[in-house]
Protein backbone atom coordinates (compact mmCIF):
# COMPACT_ATOMS: atom_id res chain seq x y z
CA UNK A 1 0.00 0.00 0.00
CA UNK A 2 1.23 3.67 -0.81
CA UNK A 3 -0.69 5.97 1.48
CA UNK A 4 -1.15 9.46 1.16
CA UNK A 5 -3.40 12.93 0.40
CA UNK A 6 -4.03 14.14 -2.89
CA UNK A 7 -1.31 15.21 -4.30
CA UNK A 8 1.72 13.77 -2.33
CA UNK A 9 3.05 11.76 -5.58
CA UNK A 10 1.38 8.55 -5.82
CA UNK A 11 -0.11 9.01 -9.55
CA UNK A 12 3.40 10.60 -9.97
CA UNK A 13 5.06 7.27 -8.92
CA UNK A 14 4.29 5.38 -11.51
CA UNK A 15 6.21 7.69 -14.78
CA UNK A 16 9.08 5.15 -14.97
CA UNK A 17 6.97 1.59 -15.51
CA UNK A 18 7.03 0.93 -19.11
CA UNK A 19 4.11 -0.59 -21.49
CA UNK A 20 3.56 -3.72 -20.48
CA UNK A 21 4.97 -4.07 -17.04
CA UNK A 22 2.11 -3.03 -15.27
CA UNK A 23 -2.00 -3.48 -15.26
CA UNK A 24 -3.38 0.02 -13.93
CA UNK A 25 -6.70 0.41 -12.56
CA UNK A 26 -7.36 4.29 -13.01
CA UNK A 27 -10.54 3.97 -10.71
CA UNK A 28 -11.55 8.10 -10.63
CA UNK A 29 -10.22 8.30 -14.51
CA UNK A 30 -7.89 10.99 -14.36
CA UNK A 31 -4.99 11.58 -16.70
CA UNK A 32 -1.90 9.83 -15.39
CA UNK A 33 0.34 13.48 -14.15
CA UNK A 34 3.22 12.53 -16.02
CA UNK A 35 3.73 12.89 -20.32
CA UNK A 36 4.14 8.76 -20.59
CA UNK A 37 0.84 7.22 -22.22
CA UNK A 38 0.62 3.71 -20.07
CA UNK A 39 -2.59 1.84 -20.61
CA UNK A 40 -5.31 1.64 -18.05
CA UNK A 41 -8.21 0.66 -17.30
CA UNK A 42 -11.06 3.80 -16.38
CA UNK A 43 -13.50 3.79 -14.11
CA UNK A 44 -13.46 0.04 -13.14
CA UNK A 45 -15.86 -1.77 -10.86
CA UNK A 46 -15.03 -4.08 -8.12
CA UNK A 47 -15.54 -7.41 -10.38
CA UNK A 48 -13.68 -6.36 -13.42
CA UNK A 49 -10.58 -5.45 -11.09
CA UNK A 50 -11.28 -8.80 -9.38
CA UNK A 51 -11.48 -10.60 -12.40
CA UNK A 52 -8.50 -9.42 -13.90
CA UNK A 53 -6.39 -10.44 -10.38
CA UNK A 54 -7.95 -14.04 -10.91
CA UNK A 55 -6.72 -14.00 -14.56
CA UNK A 56 -3.58 -12.80 -13.34
CA UNK A 57 -2.07 -11.80 -16.71
CA UNK A 58 0.88 -9.77 -15.53
CA UNK A 59 3.43 -9.56 -12.32
CA UNK A 60 2.49 -5.78 -11.51
CA UNK A 61 -1.13 -4.41 -10.80
CA UNK A 62 -1.79 -0.52 -9.53
CA UNK A 63 -5.05 0.24 -8.24
CA UNK A 64 -5.14 4.49 -8.70
CA UNK A 65 -6.91 5.03 -6.44
CA UNK A 66 -8.41 2.06 -4.23
CA UNK A 67 -9.92 4.89 -1.84
CA UNK A 68 -12.49 5.63 -4.61
CA UNK A 69 -13.75 2.22 -5.15
CA UNK A 70 -15.41 2.42 -1.51
CA UNK A 71 -16.55 5.89 -2.33
CA UNK A 72 -18.28 5.56 -5.24
CA UNK A 73 -19.39 2.33 -3.65
CA UNK A 74 -21.10 4.78 -0.93
CA UNK A 75 -22.78 7.16 -3.53
CA UNK A 76 -24.32 3.88 -5.16
CA UNK A 77 -25.63 2.43 -2.03
CA UNK A 78 -26.58 6.25 -0.78
CA UNK A 79 -30.46 5.25 -0.80
CA UNK A 80 -30.44 2.64 0.69
CA UNK A 81 -31.56 1.90 3.92
CA UNK A 82 -30.21 0.18 7.00
CA UNK A 83 -27.20 -1.33 7.97
CA UNK A 84 -26.89 -3.81 5.02
CA UNK A 85 -24.98 -1.53 3.25
CA UNK A 86 -22.00 -0.69 5.06
CA UNK A 87 -21.85 -4.79 5.52
CA UNK A 88 -22.17 -4.65 1.31
CA UNK A 89 -19.51 -2.03 1.24
CA UNK A 90 -17.11 -4.13 3.87
CA UNK A 91 -17.22 -6.77 1.64
CA UNK A 92 -16.50 -5.15 -1.76
CA UNK A 93 -13.23 -4.19 0.06
CA UNK A 94 -12.44 -7.34 1.47
CA UNK A 95 -13.37 -9.38 -1.41
CA UNK A 96 -10.93 -6.99 -3.32
CA UNK A 97 -8.03 -7.56 -0.84
CA UNK A 98 -8.78 -11.25 -1.02
CA UNK A 99 -8.11 -11.01 -4.72
CA UNK A 100 -4.85 -9.34 -4.87
CA UNK A 101 -3.81 -12.02 -2.27
CA UNK A 102 -4.99 -14.57 -4.26
CA UNK A 103 -2.63 -13.77 -6.98
CA UNK A 104 0.75 -15.89 -7.89
CA UNK A 105 3.55 -15.44 -5.66
CA UNK A 106 5.61 -13.34 -8.10
CA UNK A 107 2.41 -10.85 -8.61
CA UNK A 108 2.66 -7.66 -6.79
CA UNK A 109 -0.70 -5.52 -6.22
CA UNK A 110 0.01 -1.53 -5.25
CA UNK A 111 -2.74 -0.36 -3.37
CA UNK A 112 -2.41 3.44 -3.75
CA UNK A 113 -4.84 5.00 -1.34
CA UNK A 114 -6.05 8.13 0.69
CA UNK A 115 -5.36 7.98 4.75
CA UNK A 116 -8.00 9.19 7.35
CA UNK A 117 -6.29 10.68 10.99
CA UNK A 118 -7.46 9.60 14.09
CA UNK A 119 -7.74 11.44 17.13
CA UNK A 120 -3.88 11.13 18.09
CA UNK A 121 -3.18 12.47 14.49
CA UNK A 122 -2.11 9.18 13.25
CA UNK A 123 -2.82 8.12 9.33
CA UNK A 124 -4.26 4.84 8.44
CA UNK A 125 -6.20 3.48 5.41
CA UNK A 126 -9.77 5.31 4.63
CA UNK A 127 -12.48 3.71 5.17
CA UNK A 128 -15.66 3.68 4.71
CA UNK A 129 -17.88 2.84 7.46
CA UNK A 130 -16.91 1.26 10.41
CA UNK A 131 -16.59 -2.53 9.63
CA UNK A 132 -13.65 -2.64 8.11
CA UNK A 133 -12.07 -0.28 10.58
CA UNK A 134 -13.05 -2.58 13.83
CA UNK A 135 -12.89 -6.08 12.45
CA UNK A 136 -9.88 -5.69 9.67
CA UNK A 137 -6.46 -4.36 10.08
CA UNK A 138 -6.25 -3.05 6.68
CA UNK A 139 -3.00 -1.85 6.64
CA UNK A 140 -2.18 -5.47 8.34
CA UNK A 141 -3.02 -7.57 5.53
CA UNK A 142 0.22 -5.46 3.58
CA UNK A 143 3.64 -6.68 3.91
CA UNK A 144 4.81 -2.79 2.86
CA UNK A 145 2.86 0.27 3.60
CA UNK A 146 4.89 3.38 2.13
CA UNK A 147 3.86 7.14 3.29
CA UNK A 148 4.27 9.67 0.14
CA UNK A 149 4.62 12.90 1.67
CA UNK A 150 6.07 16.07 -0.01
CA UNK A 151 8.97 17.16 1.91
CA UNK A 152 10.86 20.73 0.99
CA UNK A 153 9.25 20.40 -1.98
CA UNK A 154 10.13 17.24 -3.04
CA UNK A 155 8.10 13.85 -3.42
CA UNK A 156 9.10 11.58 -1.31
CA UNK A 157 8.65 7.68 0.24
CA UNK A 158 9.14 7.34 3.86
CA UNK A 159 9.42 3.64 4.14
CA UNK A 160 9.95 3.02 8.17
CA UNK A 161 7.76 4.08 11.18
CA UNK A 162 8.97 6.49 13.44
CA UNK A 163 5.60 5.53 16.09
CA UNK A 164 3.68 8.00 14.35
CA UNK A 165 2.75 6.89 11.17
CA UNK A 166 1.78 3.27 10.01
CA UNK A 167 4.81 2.72 7.23
CA UNK A 168 7.07 -0.16 7.67
CA UNK A 169 8.78 -2.18 4.97
CA UNK A 170 11.05 -5.63 5.63
CA UNK A 171 14.41 -5.06 6.90
CA UNK A 172 17.16 -4.22 4.46
CA UNK A 173 14.73 -3.68 1.81
CA UNK A 174 13.99 -0.22 1.16
CA UNK A 175 15.44 3.01 2.06
CA UNK A 176 13.75 4.68 5.01
CA UNK A 177 12.94 7.75 2.66
CA UNK A 178 13.59 7.43 -0.90
CA UNK A 179 11.97 9.71 -3.87
CA UNK A 180 8.87 8.68 -5.04
CA UNK A 181 9.68 5.97 -7.75
CA UNK A 182 7.14 2.84 -7.36
CA UNK A 183 9.42 1.15 -10.19
CA UNK A 184 12.66 1.26 -8.06
CA UNK A 185 10.23 -0.06 -5.25
CA UNK A 186 8.69 -3.19 -7.58
CA UNK A 187 12.74 -3.83 -8.33
CA UNK A 188 13.65 -3.56 -5.01
CA UNK A 189 11.16 -5.69 -3.64
CA UNK A 190 11.87 -8.67 -6.28
CA UNK A 191 15.04 -8.65 -5.55
CA UNK A 192 14.42 -8.87 -2.20
CA UNK A 193 11.87 -11.75 -2.37
CA UNK A 194 13.52 -13.74 -5.89
CA UNK A 195 10.79 -13.12 -7.74
CA UNK A 196 9.93 -13.08 -11.35
CA UNK A 197 11.05 -9.58 -12.82
CA UNK A 198 9.15 -7.52 -14.76
CA UNK A 199 8.45 -7.98 -18.45
CA UNK A 200 8.88 -5.16 -20.22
Amino acid sequence: MVIGPSGSGKSTSLRNFEEGEVGIFNVASKPLPFRKQLPRVDRPSYDLVRKTLAANKMRAYVIDDSTYLMQFDAFRYASTRGYEKFVAMAQDFEQLLEAAMATDADTVVYFLHHPQFGDDGKAKPQTVGKMLDNQLNVEGLFPIVIEARVEDGEHVFVTANDGANIAKAPMGMLPDRMGNDLKAVDSAIREYWGLEPLAG
